[in-house]
């Protein structure tokens, strides 16, 4: 049957570029932020999720939000006595490297450390991502966790995912009517173990994020880091605890990236790997 003309495919997931203009606008909001509160704080998110950071727009609806591209924060803010926007504020220019972002607010620090320390997500692990812990599927009869919970508490696997799960990679096959992990229900056959979907510590590829969604485990934490707040009242920063660990990681982090495009470079070529170059798509709280 020829193919239909009418029948085409419409990316609901493409999205316009950031313009200059786009870049602009968020610009000038940092800079308009900086005299209408008293408090700048500057975080990291690990295992970004927009809609968790959504949720965090709303409870802090009377402050303003703004996660997007390191430079232009920093540029927003300044980063020498100089080009400081407010006395002290480029004091938060180090803290200013990887996946983080401005919260401006006139909250107490009590009230934010208290709401970011109780902010903790689960979700599911995506491809790049380090696994926690171990998942392996018992031998035997497949069940909807994979043995995570006991089996008189959990339900077999639908029939018709076996296909998907074979496609996974995963040596199972029907027997009776049920997706079974071997030649029967108890395991005895082509199947001496259970399947290792991941191991703790190793980076999961996208074979094996869907083989843990399907079984319903949960490998990332979607988690708020206060690393520095800045004051108006006395133009200081105080650093919160943790920051300095994360800012050594990011500088190991740039480093080895840096080795691994030197390496990857042709001869004569020098590519180098700085703090800079992990930038997030912008995103502004109006």
């Amino acid at each position: 049957m020829p193919k239909s003309k009418r029948a085409k495919v419409y990316h609901l997931t493409q999205v316009s570029k950031k313009t200059r203009e786009n870049k602009d606008k968020l610009f000038a909001n940092i800079r308009d932020a900086i005299p209408e509160f008293q408090y700048c704080w500057v975080f990291s998110v690990d295992n970004m999720r927009n809609n968790y950071l959504k949720d965090v727009r709303r409870e802090l609806s009377d402050s303003r939000l703004f996660f997007g591209k390191t430079k232009l924060t920093l540029r927003a803010l300044g980063s020498t006595p100089e080009e400081a926007q407010a006395d002290g504020i480029h004091l938060l220019a180090p803290y200013l490297t990887g996946s983080v972002g401005l919260i401006f607010t006139n909250r107490t620090p009590e009230e934010i450390k208290s709401y970011f320390e109780s902010l903790t997500q689960v979700d599911f692990a995506r491809a790049g991502s380090v696994a926690t812990r171990d998942f392996v599927i018992p031998k035997g009869l497949v069940y909807s966790t994979g043995g995570e919970v006991p089996k008189e508490h959990d339900v077999p696997v639908a029939h018709t995912l076996e296909p998907e799960l074979r496609r996974l990679g995963v040596p199972c096959r029907m027997v009776k009517g049920k997706v079974c992990l071997g030649v029967d229900e108890e395991g005895n056959g082509f199947q001496e173990e259970g399947y290792t979907v991941c191991k703790a510590g190793e980076v999961l590829d996208s074979r094996q994020t869907r083989l843990l969604k399907l079984f319903s485990v949960c490998m990332a934490e979607f988690k708020v880091e206060l690393l520095a707040v800045w004051k108006a009242a006395g133009g200081e920063v105080e650093v919160m605890e943790g920051a300095r660990e994360y800012i050594e990681r990011k500088r190991e982090e740039a480093k080895s990236a840096g080795k691994k495009k030197k390496g990857s470079s042709g001869a004569g070529d020098v590519v180098m790997g700085g703090e800079d170059d992990e930038e997030e798509e912008e995103e502004d709280s109006e």
